[in-house]
This record gives C-alpha cells, structure tokens and sequence, in this order.
C-alpha cells in the first residue's frame, strides 16, 4: 500500500515539523509495520483526568520490598508480567544458601547495583553494575554478592537470542565477540546442597550429596553470557530521529529488550527532532527501567525507577524536555526498555511503589493542572 499524503504535513517524518504542530506517529508491529505521522495542534498526551484501567504509570522500584534484601533464602520479587515475559526484582545482599533452577523459561539479570559473581554449570562469570547476565532454561546457578544489589530481573518463556540487524550486519551495536562466556570451575565438596528448580512459580527443592556444580568441560552454542552496556554502541543518525526498536539488544518471544546508551542527538539538520516523538505504540506495552544519566524526556525520573505505558495510551516527551531538547547535543542515559506483545499485569508489591500524579503530568507540564 502506498502511503497517502493529506492536509498539513512534514515532507519527512520527525523533520521540519509544520509550525505549531506536534507529530505522532500511529504505527503498527512496535515500529516495524505500517504507519502515519498524524500533525496535532496539541500534544495527544495532554489529558487532565484520566478514569479506567488504562494508565502510564510510574514506579519507584527501590522502595518495592524484596525478601531476599533480609533473608539470604528469599527470592525475587514480581512486578509485572504476562504469559510470556515476567519483570523482577532482586535486593539480594548475602550469597544465596541454595542454587536455582529456572524452568520457566530463560533469565536476564540487569545489575542497576552492586558487583558478585554469578555461579553457573558452565562456570563462574564475575558481574557489575551495568550488565546483562543471560542464563539459558534450566541452567543451574547461584548469586554470590560482594555487598548489597539491585538487579532488575526478565524472564521470558521463550529463548533469548540476538536480534537480526538486517542491513546492519551482525556486528553492529555489539560484536558477539564481546559476550562473555564461563570457563569451567568444578566442585568436588561434599555435604548437602539445595537446588531449587522454579517451574510455574512454585519450587521443588532438591538436595544433593555433592556440590552441584561439577562440571569439568562444556560445548556447543547454549551457555550464559555476559555483556555491559558500556559495549553497546548505538546506532544513530544526525540528521532523523531514530525509533526505540533500534536499541534492540535481545529478542524473545512476545517481547524485545533494548538499551538505551548514551548518544549524540540530531545536531545535523535544526528542523529534525531531538526528542522521542509522540507514539500510539498501539501493539506494545513499554517498560523503562532507568539505570543511570539523565533522562531528559521526562522530568521526576531517576535511577531504579521505572514507567510503564501500555496499548492503547499515546505517550512522548514532557514540555520542559522538548524545550530542553533544542539545544541538547548529548543524551547521557542508560534505560532497559522492555516491549511485550501482550498487556503486562502490575503486582500489588509494585503498584505500592507507584509515583503519584505521573499519569497527567504531561498535561501539568503543559500548565492545564
């Protein structure tokens, strides 16, 4: 289908916007399917009351309550999930007394805090703030912190995999040479052992005779790996403001996780936007989980807290970070940004952390409330 063209409109999308005009872009397949860029004379987040189950929603995650932050057997907690991707988090400060298996489905650990090492089958990897820890389905493993953490925990029932980067090539954003991978570090202590296989978010608990992690080699091409955001390199452009589903980092089924780094913004055309553009990302729930820097397209928000905007709500910048936007030459951020497929349902344990008034504080920047 050829894109039509009527009324008052940008001969480019996110460039040379009609003077007193904001731009949203109504799309499809989370940036990937068709699309229009529809020219309002008002921002499409300006709302000041809003009634119903649908809302943005922000989070202050430090302040959820997590029972492994007190008791060294404790577990993540639950934020928010469906049946294909589930959001945790983890405040562990002391080595977990047991090991854990996940049957559920594959695990992505993002240290927003604190340094440990991370024991798996296939060998140990040391980890940081500021890293993704990926373990396979099933992988047996075991945090050992140096001191208090705090890691934002996705698990996806399907596997994840490394995006495919079309025209890119498959050593943009990051070279897979980069990913870290365990050298083997076998046990032969004896004792009593507990692992803990997780399947439909119950526990079986089994107790073994020798320490579980005994393996002396391993090949083949699934194993955990580790990567920093300080590898990712972005892909941007001078001149156009590029979608989120370019920060693509890994896939899974229902869902994308993507890093936002920090990036030069659209200094080489001053008619094109700095500033993510209005969306009606109709088909995507969006979770942020901000990490660290300066989130200029939203004002009140810092690390480890996290917002979530889900089908059917547009959302954009704030008035002050359009503003700010003009002259902005550096976004000195980093944000996790999950993608599902299906609505994400928020736990009682996150929805008591929410930040009050997050959902028309578009329209308060606006200066209508």
């Amino acid at each position: 289908m050829f894109p039509l063209s009527r009324g008052k409109v940008a001969k480019q999308a996110h460039v040379g916007l009609p003077p007193g005009t904001f731009e949203e872009e109504h799309g499809r397949e989370s940036f990937n399917g068709r699309a229009s860029h529809l020219y309002r004379t008002h921002p499409p987040t300006a709302w000041v009351k809003i009634d119903g189950p649908l809302r943005p929603q922000a989070f202050d995650v430090g302040h959820v309550k997590t029972t492994d932050a007190t008791d060294a057997s404790g577990a993540w907690t639950l934020l928010a999930g469906n049946d294909e991707a589930r959001l945790f988090v983890s405040r562990r400060a002391e080595p977990m007394p047991y090991f854990l298996r996940d049957a559920d489905g594959d695990v992505c650990y993002f240290v927003h805090e604190g340094s440990g090492l991370l024991e798996t089958d296939y060998g140990p990897l040391r980890f940081e703030a500021g890293d993704y820890l990926v373990l396979p389905k099933g992988t047996t493993h075991r945090v050992v912190p140096d001191g208090e953490t705090f890691v934002f925990v996705i698990e996806g029932s399907g596997e994840f995999r490394l995006p495919d980067r079309g025209m890119l090539g498959r050593h943009a954003q990051f070279d897979p040479g980069v990913l870290e991978t365990p050298e083997p570090e076998p046990h032969d202590d004896k004792g009593e052992f507990e692992v803990r296989v997780k399947r439909d978010g119950a526990y079986t608990h089994l107790m073994y005779p020798h320490h579980p992690l005994d393996v002396v080699g391993w090949q083949g091409d699934l194993c955990p790996v580790r990567l920093n955001v300080r590898d990712f390199r972005p892909i941007v452009s001078p001149r156009y403001h590029l979608p989120p589903s370019v920060h693509c980092t890994w896939a899974n089924d229902g869902f994308e996780v993507c890093t936002f780094a920090p990036r030069p913004t659209e200094t080489g055309d001053p008619e094109a936007l700095r500033v993510p553009f209005f969306h009606s990302n109709i088909d995507r729930d969006e979770v942020l989980f901000y990490h660290s820097g300066q989130f200029f397209s939203r004002a009140g928000i810092g690390p480890g807290m996290m917002t979530l905007h889900p089908q059917g709500l547009h959302h954009g910048p704030q008035a002050a970070a359009i503003e700010a936007s003009k002259t902005k030459e550096f976004a000195d951020e980093v944000a996790v940004m999950v993608e599902t497929e299906r609505p994400l349902h928020v736990t009682a344990e996150l929805d008591a952390a929410s930040i009050d008034g997050y959902e028309t504080s578009w329209a308060k920047g606006l200066g209508l409330i």
